[in-house]
């Protein structure tokens, strides 16, 4: 049976200091971070080397180093004689990575990119006014139903939001708005059957509508980007989309950083261009382990260290 393959990159969440340590000096690796560190004005190796976990779990540090970490994982792919992937696909901010992956942003454009985007974000909602909980155990339509109710409870007039933003696999979604929102939310969805509802360690209500003012300042940094055209398809989160013009792709990266992260639907897409092998490229398992939990036919792996890489050779070979 041949061997079609995506690769996907992670977000948020999966970054640790010493993350790119196990390549040691490899010259991919360490060309990698040159870039980033100049196009960022600083040194994004010793941040990543030696933290300390704090300043990495910074959303303004946090979007770089994992763009950093996982282009870095795939540029060794690529240099070591790996054969291109029939598409590609990020979750969340790991769309950055995938786009440059495909040619369509250089890493020098993304870096500061994606830190302009985390800024925004960060200052669109001031700290501890939003929160994400994880809903586990419960089937998405009842989440956004359970949202809905929540936001039905305050009353008209009400300034507090909760809604479905991440649809991370079948039993499990992410929920993000205003505090009282998503504390109202975990209620009712425990209440319906929800198994856990768990409040993330997150400085911002991601992917919800609380962060239209962050999409702005970032659709008119777009704006003023030249982009490539895609060597390999993107599959898109906000709908589940593989698109080929500019402004395209600018509108559906600006309608991301307030849209939902159809991770579901985005590990079908690929599976329905024939894809049988999703390999995550970039620090971490976790979107590894959603792909099985997604379609247990789809075989998840990762790769981010020499012996990931060798695993995945032989995997794809």
């Amino acid at each position: 049976m041949s061997k079609t393959f995506a690769f996907v990159f992670p977000g948020q969440g999966s970054q640790s200091v010493g993350m790119l340590d196990a390549w040691g000096d490899h010259p991919v690796v360490a060309e990698t971070l040159r870039e980033a560190s100049e196009a960022l004005g600083e040194d994004v190796g010793a941040l990543i080397h030696a933290g300390p976990k704090e300043a990495l779990a910074l959303t303004t540090n946090t979007q770089p180093v994992m763009l950093v970490a996982g282009i870095a994982a795939w540029r060794v792919w690529c240099a070591e004689g790996g054969a291109l992937p029939a598409a590609v696909a990020g979750h969340s901010l790991g769309e950055y990575s995938a786009l440059v992956a495909s040619g369509v942003l250089s890493l020098a454009q993304a870096a500061p990119l994606v830190r302009l985007r985390a800024a925004a974000m960060q200052e669109a909602v001031p700290v501890g006014v939003g929160a994400m909980a994880a809903i586990l155990g419960l089937e998405s339509a009842k989440v956004i139903a359970g949202c809905a109710e929540a936001m039905a409870s305050f009353g008209a007039g009400s300034t507090d939001v909760v809604e479905a933003v991440n649809f991370n696999d079948p039993a499990q979604t992410v929920i993000a708005g205003t505090k009282a929102g998503v504390e109202k939310a975990c209620e009712v969805l425990k209440a319906a059957g929800a198994k856990r509802a768990l409040p993330l360690p997150v400085s911002a209500p991601f992917h919800s509508s609380l962060m239209k003012p962050a999409a702005e300042k970032l659709r008119a940094a777009l704006a003023a980007l030249e982009l490539g055209a895609p060597r390999i398809p993107v599959v898109n989160n906000v709908d589940v989309a593989v698109q080929q013009d500019a402004d395209a792709i600018r509108d559906a990266l600006y309608r991301q950083a307030f849209g939902p992260v159809r991770w579901v639907e985005c590990v079908q897409a690929l599976k329905a261009r024939g894809v049988t092998h999703v390999i995550e490229c970039g620090p971490g398992k976790v979107l590894a382990g959603m792909t099985k939990r997604i379609d247990p036919e789809l075989v998840g792996a990762s790769l981010f260290d020499p012996a990931t890489l060798a695993e995945t050779k032989e995997l794809l070979a």
